[in-house]
């Protein structure tokens, strides 16, 4: 049918509209379909790079603890040790806790020990640590705990950033993101069986 041969304008009006809306449903499919594309070649979950100072020694430092006593990191020498900066006010680092909780009671007499990083006020991990029942010593680090995260491989300050040292106080891991229990488990054990 040739648009000439049409009577009325409006049936010419009709056939220009059905033509255009086809061709707009198939430009949106391909769009679609394009975009789809380039969405699955794109990462799932957002990726941080951190400095990583896995199989160095960990750097010493000295924070008070929530009681206020004077605590060097070199106090857990000898230990298998996850090293946990976090905040009162970060997400997934209060969705974390629990698991460290649990780990801390069923690995501390094969010498396991968490020491927690709180970067925040005194008094704000204080409010936190009571009620949570947190079985772990929580060193408070505030603007130097961020200073100490960084000397840690931490260069973004990204929380929570957990890292975990063997019995010689070497870096055999390192995280930046929320830990879970079960991959926790399974980076400490075989440290625990090494002498």
């Amino acid at each position: 049918m040739r648009l000439s041969n049409l009577r009325t304008t409006g049936k010419a009006t009709t056939l220009v509209i059905v033509v255009i809306a086809v061709i707009g449903m198939a430009a949106g499919v391909g769009a679609y379909s394009y975009f789809a594309k380039q969405a699955d070649k794109k990462p799932k979950t957002a990726t941080i790079k951190v400095t990583t100072l896995v199989g160095s020694k960990r750097p010493a430092f000295s924070l008070a603890d929530v009681d206020g006593k004077q605590r060097r990191i070199s106090d857990w020498d000898g230990k298998v040790m996850i090293v946990n900066f976090w905040a009162t006010w970060c997400p997934p680092c209060r969705r974390e806790i629990p698991a460290f909780i649990e780990l801390q009671e069923k690995y501390e007499n094969q010498g396991f020990t968490i020491v927690g990083v709180a970067l925040d006020s005194k008094q704000a991990a204080v409010d936190y640590v009571d009620p949570m029942g947190i079985n772990y010593p929580i060193l408070v680090g505030d603007a130097e705990g961020i200073a100490i995260s960084q000397e840690y491989g931490n260069k973004l300050g990204v929380l929570p950033y957990t890292v975990i040292v063997d019995r010689q106080g070497i870096i055999r891991h390192s995280l930046a993101r929320e830990v879970h229990l079960d991959e926790a488990e399974k980076l400490i054990t075989p440290l625990l069986s090494q002498n």
